[in-house]
């Protein structure tokens, strides 16, 4: 039998609304529409539903213009710091982790992620579940997938993959919202993450990101998982240097590759409780009062898979720590 998008989408998705196709608005007959057709009809999809779905996305002017905003300066670590680790940020994290205490501590047990990052990631991304976007996934992915040339084939991927995704989890296309990108849920995930790492961990047979804490817990503490957190391990080390060094090592990349053995040769050193065979990147990192300097571990590099940033990694990490340490003096006092 012949495997398509389903009743489902037939009533919930073309017979709801007033349809773009009807405003000439949708992207149908966008010549690279025939691309993201014959990907899903070679997987079982019914081509004439594809493009159905298709004509009711919307293309959002609001979204390209948000997606090609020129960038603000380049901040500091310092002033970046301040963005995130903030006191109102803490206060909300604290609250969050109460509420889901049980559920954070099984989602530790179980993916070996401290509660305190899964806390962390979801408020840097979300403010803990209130500000998860505004855009329907479908007109977010079709307008930068149809209308952004500079990511364009990124984007339509991530569309089929939230095809796949529609399909998969029973869900109507036209109804998931999320950021400008197409990121959703309290970890703001892009489809194919939703795909890859999304769990159910309420059990219920659904996985729910978008109004299910627990199953949004557990799904950042699976992507951190899958991605090699090391359990009970540093996130980052403190630096001695003990000689000058190359301006070229600070800052190389993300991804450690220099064992703490070796970069102890080059005159910098670090803790004595950490083993010499790991490797670590050096990064310098400015604030008011001058350059600070770390290194970054393993469990610091596996952060950034969730955003290709050290600053971002930083503030998750401290974010973390702060809230840690507010929760441990309320329950002291």
């Amino acid at each position: 039998m012949r495997n398509t998008l389903g009743s489902w989408l037939l009533a919930g998705t073309l017979l709801t609304g007033t349809s773009s196709a009807m405003a000439g608005s949708g992207y149908e007959e966008h010549p690279l529409a025939d691309e993201v057709v014959s990907t899903l009809e070679a997987e079982g999809f019914d081509a004439a539903e594809v493009r159905k779905v298709l004509a009711k996305a919307e293309r959002k002017d609001s979204i390209l213009e948000a997606i090609s905003r020129p960038a603000e300066r380049r901040l500091t670590w310092g002033e970046y710091r301040k963005i995130f680790v903030e006191p109102k940020r803490i206060r909300q994290g604290v609250a969050f982790w109460n509420e889901q205490a049980e559920t954070l501590a099984r989602a530790e047990e179980t993916y070996g992620v401290p509660a305190e990052i899964i806390v962390a990631i979801i408020g840097v991304e979300t403010r803990y579940g209130r500000i998860m976007g505004r855009y329907r996934v479908l007109d977010a992915l079709a307008t930068l997938g149809f209308d952004y040339p500079k990511r364009a084939d990124f984007f339509r991927g991530q569309l089929i993959e939230f095809m796949r995704m529609s399909r998969e989890e029973s869900l109507d296309p036209t109804g998931p919202i999320g950021s400008y990108a197409g990121a959703m849920g309290y970890g703001q995930f892009i489809p194919s993450s939703f795909r890859d790492f999304a769990v159910d961990f309420d059990g219920d047979g659904k996985r729910n990101i978008w109004s299910n804490k627990v199953d949004a817990i557990g799904s950042v503490a699976n992507y951190f998982h899958a991605h090699g957190w090391q359990s009970g391990e540093p996130v980052r080390s403190n630096v001695v240097m003990n000689k000058a060094a190359d301006e070229s090592w600070f800052n190389a990349g993300l991804k450690p590759e220099v064992s703490l053995a070796e970069w102890a040769e080059r005159g910098i050193a670090t803790r004595k409780d950490l083993s010499l065979d790991q490797p670590a990147t050096l990064m310098e990192l400015t604030m008011a009062d001058g350059e600070h300097y770390w290194f970054g571990l393993q469990n610091f590099y596996v952060i950034t898979r969730y955003n290709h940033s050290r600053l971002y990694a930083m503030a998750v990490y401290e974010l973390s720590q702060a809230i840690k340490e507010a929760r441990e003096a309320a329950t002291e006092n």
